[in-house]
């Protein structure tokens, strides 16, 4: 059954070249997938492959437990659609082979997405995106969570 909602998701959506934005995206069942460290550092790699493609920017991401947060630049003439599928359905293939669960799905449909405005200072919002563990209560400091990275933070959430 389709998740309530999701065609709002998409309604206005603009992909711009140049331009940050936020997505979120959430597993399927809001299974917590990436409490398990090969599973969660197999999607960081899986956000690797855009930005090394030259497609984005990467700016930050955080992978939560059920979730992931990523603030990225277009760099290119791509959909932000074309760049959620391609993440999304590379990762959910890595995920299955490794649990063995074939055609299971592990992204719930759909993505958040919030185009950054230009006046926003991107290096406070990065902060916002890598303290969701702490929000969370997850950890007490952002360094003892593994799953993050940031163009200008340290691994304490500094910047550099």
């Amino acid at each position: 059954m389709p998740e309530k909602g999701y065609h709002r998701l998409r309604r206005g959506r603009y992909s711009e070249p140049g331009r940050a934005y936020l997505l979120t995206t959430v597993t399927a069942g809001r299974e917590a997938l990436f409490e398990s460290l090969p599973l969660a550092r197999s999607l960081v790699a899986c956000l690797r492959v855009p930005h090394n493609r030259g497609e984005v920017r990467s700016l930050a991401f955080v992978v939560m437990p059920d979730h992931l947060h990523w603030l990225v630049q277009l760099e290119r003439p791509l959909s932000l659609t074309a760049l959620m599928r391609s993440v999304k359905t590379y990762s959910a293939q890595r995920i299955n082979t490794f649990r063995g669960t074939k055609g299971v799905p592990v992204w719930q449909r759909g993505f958040h997405d919030r185009a950054v405005r230009k006046e926003e200072d991107l290096r406070a919002l990065a902060r916002y995106v890598i303290a969701n563990p702490l929000r969370a209560g997850l950890v007490e400091r952002i360094e003892d969570y593994p799953h993050w990275d940031a163009a200008w933070l340290d691994g304490k959430g500094r910047v550099i």
